[in-house]
């Protein structure tokens, strides 16, 4: 238990510095892109919102100890209203976005002496630092995932290798554009802003199980899988939320014979194990206590 509390603590830690560092490098490309009106790179800033969202919602989770005012998997209503506002926001951005992106490329057909972005040296070297911190931050993160075995900061860290090389075809894009190539910049908006959409769908739909409030499992039918583990007396306060084939959130407190408590850490694996054999992919919180009477 302390092991798994001491993982938990770690992660917690590893997430909202990750948090912290994804929102710092949105800062600057928001305003390298808003500075140089570049409609590609502030396309390519989408996906590090995502990113940062997807972080958000995961350290809010694993920093939650599941109080009973609060569902079992950490997320609420708060965190609900947070998905509904991030998929608003990305469908203003990425309407404007293409909107813009249409409006330059009838302006250089046009016109082809038209220079919409603005690039220098030194902005460039900043983009290049950028680059090199999102994928350090991304090695890290797939590094800490694996030692503390947390899938969280493993589905961030294959969002943020996206999002490093996403970063290439923008650069790209941009050296383009200083040699008179100047469709390039809002054609690769336009494919940005697709790709947008198909990443905050899937991060969305990899969240979803943990936004689901109503109950997965019947308890009944729980307390009854549970019980096919000896040693176990009686299990109460069973609460399950998620999507059964998907991924469930499983909280229950357990009662053991006395004379089990001494592997009680081997009966919470059997519990854990007969759960996800039974109704697949599960996150299971276990509370152990002695066999007393209960007066319910």
């Amino acid at each position: 238990m302390a092991e798994a509390e001491s993982r938990r603590r770690a992660s917690r830690q590893v997430l909202l510095a990750s948090l912290w560092l994804t929102l710092l490098v949105l800062v600057v490309k928001v305003w390298i892109g808003w500075a140089t009106q570049s409609l590609s790179l502030l396309a390519e800033s989408l996906q590090t919102l995502i990113n940062g969202f997807s972080l958000l919602l995961s350290t809010i989770a694993i920093a939650s100890r599941y109080p009973a005012t609060r569902e079992v998997g950490g997320h609420g209503k708060v965190e609900a209203s947070m998905a509904l506002l991030l998929v608003a926001l990305m469908g203003f951005a990425c309407l404007s976005l293409l909107v813009l992106s249409v409006q330059q490329l009838g302006a250089i057909a046009q016109d082809s002496t038209l220079v919409f972005v603005r690039m220098n040296p030194p902005l460039f070297q900043l983009l290049g630092v950028v680059l090199a911190t999102n994928f350090c931050l991304a090695c890290f993160q797939r590094y800490e995932a694996g030692l503390l075995e947390n899938n969280a900061l493993r589905f961030s860290a294959a969002h943020l290798f996206r999002d490093t090389w996403l970063m290439l075809p923008v650069l790209g894009a941009l050296l383009g554009v200083g040699h008179g190539y100047l469709w390039l910049d809002p054609i690769l908006a336009m494919v940005l802003v697709f790709l947008a959409v198909y990443n905050c769908s899937s991060v969305v739909h990899w969240q979803l199980p943990s936004l689901m409030k109503q109950i997965a499992i019947a308890p009944e039918a729980l307390a009854q899988t549970i019980h096919q583990v000896d040693g176990i007396t009686h299990c109460y306060g069973i609460q399950s939320r998620g999507m059964v084939g998907r991924q469930v959130f499983v909280e229950m407190h357990l009662i053991l014979h006395p004379e089990c408590m001494s592997v009680a850490r081997t009966i919470a694996e059997r519990v854990e194990r007969v759960i996800r054999d039974r109704y697949g992919p599960a996150k299971v919180v276990i509370y152990i206590d002695s066999d007393r009477p209960k007066s319910d």
